[in-house]
């Protein structure tokens, strides 16, 4: 009698444990995962924690709308810690454990290079929102973030012609965005005439805190009789010594302008503006832009956080045209299948928040408009200039000898994302 009860408690056990496996399997099946790979912790969490929130807004809102091919969305979080390695695990994560349809993250190059690997491997789709240095260009991968030419080289010009500058400092973050982006702002400004003393390039690690003797070599630098110029790759919170650092040192932006690619509105959140009003940032995106598009935004962006005095800034806007590219790619494709979203995706265009369309190009860039601004006492930018149209994001500049020849073209049959045009060889896989 025992064992008949053992082996009916074991059979009933055995059912309740089957039958939430499958009901496990239900929601698996009813939901469509997507994954979003950005910093909670570390040096990078100043900057990627918004991202994160960003995207579950978007999921949020997707839902409201009767989710994607009739199932809801479900929005899967991990936090890389801006640990460059553990990026890489945490996106193996992603692909094989949760099986996510697509990934939204990263903010580094040296991030968005350790995952590559992964990504290409797995045949994962991954949409990164963040300026950067260009030459790349992945299968895998889509670029809604700046190009140099969207940003870097458009700044530059900015400078040149309107505020006449003669001496450059081209001051970094130790990675490659900040190098491999000198290094085409270093041929450009000599292409454009300038000399080799008249540029002067300093990098420091993440996370830099003593800006004293770096910013007393860059007031020397600029106390020589020509006008001189900051551009800045600086990233993360080294930024916040950084400006108060030029604060103390009484540099203003007319005697010695800072234009950055890596300082947005969440930054300036955290800093005393005061000192550093006129300085300037360049992007693709403001907070300020004054569209019916970004008001509705922010609006809905404020409502979800639940904070008034919350901002909004470029990066987020590449992850709103990135999503919804995605969305109306699989809606195109009716499946969130990789390699039929990856061909459906090219030519889609859909609104950004500037007022117009970004298209995604076969390189896997988008098209842009370029926008300066100059940096205001309560935190958001005056928008000083802006591109008459959308610029297309280059994956190989022209400005490198040996990148000029290279293109990238994603369609069949070059099907390759880093075509010489000389030998009309295919490179390999795009980097």
């Amino acid at each position: 009698m025992n064992a008949l009860k053992n082996r009916i408690r074991s059979f009933g056990l055995a059912t309740i444990v089957a039958g939430m496996t499958a009901s496990s399997a239900a929601w698996a099946e009813d939901t469509i995962k997507v994954g979003i790979l950005h910093s909670l912790s570390g040096t990078m969490a100043i900057s990627e924690t918004t991202l994160k929130d960003v995207m579950l807004m978007l999921i949020e809102e997707q839902n409201k709308k009767g989710g994607l091919l009739g199932k809801q969305l479900e929005a899967v979080v991990v936090d890389p810690a801006s640990d460059w390695p553990l990026f890489a695990e945490k996106a193996r994560e992603l692909l094989e454990v949760h099986e996510v349809s697509a990934v939204f993250g990263n903010w580094t190059s040296v991030s968005r290079k350790s995952v590559l690997p992964v990504f290409d491997e797995l045949n994962g789709i991954l949409f990164y929102p963040v300026q950067y240095e260009g030459e790349e260009s992945q299968r895998n991968v889509f670029y809604t973030g700046a190009a140099p030419n969207q940003q870097a080289i458009p700044a530059v010009d900015y400078l040149l012609e309107n505020e006449e500058v003669e001496r450059w400092v081209l001051a970094g973050t130790d990675y490659v965005y900040p190098r491999t982006t000198n290094k085409i702002l270093e041929a450009y400004l000599k292409a454009k005439g300038v000399s080799d003393e008249d540029i002067m390039i300093n990098y420091t690690p993440f996370g830099h805190s003593d800006w004293q003797t770096i910013v007393a070599d860059i007031k020397a630098f600029g106390s020589e009789g020509k006008k001189t110029a900051v551009v800045s790759t600086i990233n993360g919170d080294a930024n916040v010594p950084f400006y108060k650092e030029l604060g103390n040192q009484g540099i203003s932006a007319t005697d010695i302008p800072v234009v950055a690619f890596s300082v947005g509105e969440e930054e300036l959140a955290g800093l005393d503006t005061e000192p550093l009003v006129g300085h300037l940032a360049a992007w693709n995106y403001f907070q300020s832009v004054d569209t019916p598009e970004n008001e509705e935004f922010i609006e809905t962006w404020k409502a979800f956080i639940g904070d008034e005095n919350r901002v909004t800034n470029d990066p987020m806007e590449a992850h709103y045209i990135g999503f919804n590219m995605w969305v109306k790619a699989v809606e195109k494709a009716g499946t969130t299948d990789v390699d039929t979203v990856i061909d459906e995706i090219i030519g889609v265009s859909v609104p950004n928040l500037s007022g117009g369309y970004s298209a995604m190009m076969p390189n896997h860039h988008i098209t842009k408009p370029v926008l300066i601004g100059e940096i205001q006492e309560d935190g958001q930018f005056d928008i000083v200039d802006q591109t008459d149209g959308l610029v297309a994001g280059d994956a190989w500049s022209d400005f490198l000898p040996d990148s000029a020849k290279l293109i990238s073209d994603w369609r069949k049959p070059l099907d390759c994302g880093n075509f010489n045009t000389e030998t009309q060889t295919c490179g390999g896989k795009g980097s």
